[in-house]
């Protein structure tokens, strides 16, 4: 009896456990092993970097594209023009820090492409 009390207890003063909170946190949400392609803030900038991702999609039609909504408006856009004329589904997430608020950097990733449910066997680009 003492120890599930001292599990309720836990649990709702500190929440429920999560499996891995820095690498979701990191790559939008997802485990590393079910992303298929992510890319920094930085590589986004690159004129060459749309047709590569275009590219990906098409490859990889059952997977989702994650965007990191802390980017710039114009770059958010780009990206999901991307996924509608591909007719791809994407999220655009915005996770703020539970404690401290935290603004987006270069090496932050941008975007993430990764299936919503299994683990990838093949890996594009890290």
């Amino acid at each position: 009896m003492a120890e599930s009390t001292e599990d309720y207890i836990r649990q709702h003063a500190f929440g429920t456990p999560q499996l891995k909170p820095d690498e979701k946190r990191a790559f939008l949400g997802n485990f590393r092993e079910r992303v298929a392609l992510a890319l920094t803030i930085a590589q986004l900038n690159n004129s060459k970097t749309p047709a590569m991702v275009t590219d990906v999609l098409k490859g990889y039609p059952e997977y989702r594209m994650y965007l990191n909504g802390k980017m710039a408006d114009s770059m958010i856009s780009q990206y999901m023009k991307l996924a509608i004329e591909q007719n791809y589904q994407f999220t655009i997430l915005v996770q703020n820090g539970v404690r401290v608020e935290q603004k987006v950097s270069m090496n932050d990733f941008g975007v993430v492409i990764a299936s919503p449910t299994d683990k990838i066997k093949k890996r594009v680009t890290f």
